[in-house]
């Protein structure tokens, strides 16, 4: 492989390391976000099925359970999209090694 193309890759290839980097920073909030909001969801449940007062149980479904209960399924939406993304990023990634191994393998056997 000729020393431009190699070199370009291998800019490419750490431009995209990056967006990796920033894609698992911005997953490890999210997953530390969907932690929280999954407890919340979860005792706001728990109580609610405590609870025999149905004015209550409105309130707190209305003030706590709805709104825990849309941010967790939007978390859980933003998550998967993360990891959508770390997966096509990665392949990128891979087939950019895989480019560049063979090309080193072939430099490699024509030299021997």
């Amino acid at each position: 492989m000729e020393h431009h193309v190699k070199k370009s890759l291998d800019e490419w290839k750490e431009e995209i390391c990056e967006l990796l980097n920033e894609i698992d920073k911005e997953y490890e909030h999210i997953k530390q976000e969907l932690q929280v909001y999954s407890y919340k969801f979860s005792i706001t449940k728990q109580v609610v099925q405590s609870t025999v007062n149905e004015d209550i149980i409105r309130n707190i479904r209305e003030l706590y359970h709805k709104p825990f209960e849309q941010k967790f399924n939007e978390l859980k939406t933003e998550i998967k999209d993360l990891e959508e993304k770390k997966k096509v990023f990665q392949m990128f990634v891979d087939k950019i090694d895989k480019v560049n191994g063979s090309e080193e393998t072939k430099s490699v056997a024509t030299t021997i």
